[in-house]
């Protein structure tokens, strides 16, 4: 089965045909870092106005690179959330109307569910393992799940304010770095101790696979601006390293502590990471010293939000459960997982 999927559950607009839930035979995603790294962060507005210009465009390309017709595909998946209201309507909206226009059926898709499944498209059906253990560290989510099975998951740890990425872009604007702020940090703190400077990730009471991040951020601020927030002396190149590589290491340490708990705890085989931050050289190098269990990364161009992953997962879903979503599926900016 040829599966179109349609994400645009933020400010990418991606566009995928994938075979049978693994094999891609074309991918485009239209990034709109140009247009918000201005701003220190997405503006919901402007993320519309680009999904609605290019969204269109995106199609007829990933239609000419995989060489096959709209009359070719079997099912369409779409984005439905978590993500940006104005974003997901786009996405639905257009979605429900090729496929209601093809007469295809329509499924929509979970894109944090969807990330997890990312890190499982590069290897092949028979190589993967389970129960494993999903991680999710992306800019919008980050969580701990169960996995029995493709869809089939128990969540076990969650944030409690910001999400990693997140957390990484509030403290890449603090050191005056552009966005997006993950991969401006991992680049400054190269060749810098990480142990320099004592910043602790917050502890959540009777959750131990629950993040907090928000208190780190506040104790950069305070290493940058002073106890008073009146610091006398401007902060040096050296000090904004020494703060960048302390920070990234304390809060991949949180969470590969967090991993290790997990896999001693849960009989698990296999670990699977989804989203933008699993990017991180210094994260994949830590997490893969501290645990002997096999851990699957997404590829980089399945690492942020993309079609692909929605396109693969949303095979998996209809073959589990034959429903045309064409008169059900609706935006939901949040999605318990």
């Amino acid at each position: 089965m040829l599966v179109l999927g349609i994400e645009t559950t933020c400010d990418e607009t991606s566009i995928a045909l994938v075979e049978n839930g693994f094999t891609i035979l074309s991918h485009v995603i239209s990034t709109q870092i140009d247009l918000h790294q201005e701003f220190g962060g997405v503006v919901p507005e402007l993320a519309c106005r680009r999904h609605i210009d290019i969204i269109t465009p995106l199609i007829a390309e990933t239609l000419k690179c995989a060489s096959v017709t709209l009359e070719d595909v079997g099912l369409i998946a779409v984005a439905k959330g978590p993500g940006l209201i104005g974003a997901l309507l786009i996405g639905i909206n257009f979605a429900k109307g090729l496929a209601w226009a093809l007469k295809k059926p329509l499924i929509g898709i979970n894109h944090i569910e969807a990330h997890l499944y990312a890190a499982m498209m590069s290897e092949s059906p028979e190589k993967l393992k389970f129960p494993a253990l999903g991680v999710v560290l992306s800019g919008g989510h980050t969580s701990l799940v169960l996995i029995k099975k493709i869809g089939e998951y128990t969540r076990i740890g969650e944030t409690i304010d910001d999400a990693i990425g997140e957390a990484f872009d509030k403290v890449a604007k603090m050191l005056d770095l552009p966005y997006p702020g993950g991969p401006q940090i991992e680049r400054l703190a190269q060749g810098v101790d990480p142990h320099a400077i004592s910043l602790k990730p917050g502890k959540v009471k009777g959750k131990p696979f629950d993040f907090s991040f928000s208190g780190m951020k506040t104790s950069v601020l305070y290493k940058l601006k002073g106890n008073n927030l009146k610091r006398e002396t401007e902060v040096t190149h050296e000090e904004k390293r020494l703060i960048a590589a302390s920070f990234q290491r304390a809060v991949f340490q949180d969470v590969i502590d967090k991993i290790i708990l997990a896999i001693r705890e849960y009989p698990v085989e296999a670990i699977y990471l989804g989203g933008g931050v699993t990017q991180n050289k210094e994260l994949r190098t830590l997490l893969e010293n501290a645990v002997s269990l096999p851990v699957y990364w997404p590829q980089a161009n399945l690492s942020l939000d993309n079609a692909a992953m929605i396109a693969g997962l949303g095979y998996h879903k209809f073959m589990a459960c034959p429903e045309d979503m064409l008169f059900t599926v609706e935006p939901e900016t949040r999605i318990p997982f």
